[in-house]
C-alpha cells in the first residue's frame, strides 16, 4: 500500500492523515469539500467531557474515556510538532443544579459514579459559589468532574493542519467529492465534478456529509446533520476557570476572555441560517448559570452540523474493500478525534481490528437499509 485518500478535513480527517504519517504511509492526500477544518471541528466547544455527561458504562463511555486520555501526550506531541499550543485546559467541569429535578439527576450520577470508582465531588452552594463565583445566585448544589477537560478546538484544528502542511500531507480544499470509483467490487478512488483521485486505500471522513457521495456496488451508511448554533460573550478577563453544564446547556470559558454558550440541537437539514429562537435559547442558557452576563451583547454567532447517526453512535472501520468510514461522532467529534486516528491508521496500515470496530460498525444498520 503506498497511496491513501481521505476524503473530509475536519478534526478527523486530519488526526487519521497525521496518526499514518506517524505510521509511515508517505502518499497521503485529503480531499475537503470547503475549508480544511471550518465546518463542525471549527463550530464546537471542544469540552472534553465522557464523566459530566454518561450515566452508564457501555463501549461508547470507554472509547470517550479512552481518547480523553490520550489528550496530554497529543498536546505535547503537536506542539513539538508545530509550535501551536491547543490550549488543552484541565481545571475540571462542573454540573449545576437550580431545581429539584436538577438536584434528583446530579444525585443519581453522583451515586453510580462514586460506587463505579470514577473522580466525582459532590458540591453545595457555597462550594459552587468558591469554585466560581460569577454562577448564579440560584444555584443549589453541583457536581464537581475534575477529569474532565477541555481543548481550544480551533487550535487542535490549525495544529493538525499545520503538521499536514510540514509533513507533506496534500491538503486539496473546495473539492467536493460526489462519486466513489470502483473497479471489480473494490474502491479505487474518487471523484468530483471536475478530477478523479485514485488510491490503494479511501477513508471517509466526511461528517454529517457522509450520505451523499455516490457509490455503485454499496450502500453508504445513512448520516444526517443537527445544526447547533453557538454565540459567543467577551469579557477583558477571564470570569470563570471551568466549564460549566447545566441541565439546559453549558458555558465554556477560553483563556482570552472569550465565553462560549451552547447549544441548540435542530434537525434542520444543512440550513446555514441563525435563528432569533436559537439566540433566546442560547441567551436564557447563558442566564440561567451566570445572569451578570445580562448586560453582555453577543459578541459572535456560529453554527456547525454535527453528524448523526440513528442511534447516536459513531461510525467506524471497513465497509468495502480498500474503503473505511470515521464518521457520526455527533457531538463527540473533538474528544473521539485522538482514538479515532489511532484505531483507523493501525486499521488501514497494519489491519489491526479495534473492539470499537464492532461496537461501532455500519453492519448495526444493515437489517434498517
Amino acid at each position: 500500500m503506498n497511496k491513501v485518500l481521505i476524503i473530509g478535513g475536519g478534526v478527523i480527517g486530519l488526526s487519521i492523515a497525521r496518526e499514518l504519517k506517524k505510521k509511515g504511509i508517505s502518499d497521503i492526500t485529503i480531499l475537503e469539500r470547503g475549508a480544511v477544518g471550518r465546518e463542525a471541528s471549527f463550530a464546537a466547544g471542544g469540552m472534553l467531557a465522557p464523566y459530566a455527561e454518561t450515566n452508564k458504562f457501555d463501549d461508547f463511555f470507554h472509547f470517550c474515556e479512552e481518547s480523553l486520555h490520550l489528550y496530554p501526550n497529543l498536546s505535547e506531541q503537536l506542539l513539538a510538532e508545530t509550535g501551536v499550543d491547543i490550549e488543552l485546559d484541565q481545571a475540571g467541569t462542573l454540573l449545576l443544579a437550580f431545581n429539584e429535578q436538577d438536584i434528583s439527576e446530579i444525585n443519581h450520577r453522583y451515586e453510580w459514579q462514586k460506587s463505579a470508582g470514577l473522580a466525582v465531588e459532590k458540591l453545595s452552594a457555597t462550594d459552587v459559589h468558591k469554585l466560581e463565583p460569577f454562577v448564579s445566585p440560584d444555584v443549589l448544589a453541583g457536581l464537581f468532574f475534575p477529569n474532565d477537560w477541555q481543548v481550544e478546538n480551533r487550535k487542535l484544528v490549525e495544529a493538525l493542519h499545520k503538521f499536514c502542511e510540514l509533513n507533506e500531507i496534500k491538503v486539496i480544499e473546495n473539492t467536493e467529492i460526489s462519486k466513489l470509483l470502483t473497479e471489480n467490487g473494490k474502491v479505487v478512488g474518487a471523484e468530483s465534478k471536475t478530477n478523479k483521485f485514485f488510491a490503494d486505500k479511501v477513508i471517509l471522513a466526511t461528517g454529517a456529509w457522509a450520505s451523499l457521495i455516490q457509490t455503485e456496488v454499496f450502500l453508504l451508511p445513512k448520516v444526517k446533520p443537527i445544526r447547533g448554533q453557538m454565540i459567543e460573550f467577551r469579557t477583558a478577563k477571564r470570569l470563570f476557570s471551568k466549564v460549566i453544564y447545566s441541565t439546559s446547556g453549558y458555558l465554556i470559558p477560553r483563556q482570552n476572555g472569550r465565553i462560549l454558550i451552547g447549544a441548540t440541537s435542530e434537525d434542520a437539514g444543512f440550513d446555514r441560517n441563525l435563528t432569533e429562537i436559537g439566540t433566546e435559547i442560547l441567551q436564557s442558557i447563558a442566564l440561567e448559570i451566570a445572569p451578570s452576563l445580562m448586560n453582555l451583547e453577543i459578541n459572535e454567532k456560529w453554527l456547525g452540523f454535527r453528524p448523526f447517526a440513528a442511534d447516536g453512535l459513531p461510525i467506524l472501520g471497513e465497509i468495502a474493500e480498500n474503503l473505511f468510514i470515521a464518521t457520526a461522532h455527533y457531538r463527540n467529534g473533538i474528544l473521539l478525534a485522538p482514538i479515532t486516528g489511532k484505531i483507523l491508521a493501525e486499521k488501514v496500515v497494519n489491519n489491526s481490528n479495534s473492539r470499537y470496530f464492532e461496537a461501532f460498525s455500519h453492519y448495526r444498520f444493515q437489517a434498517k437499509v
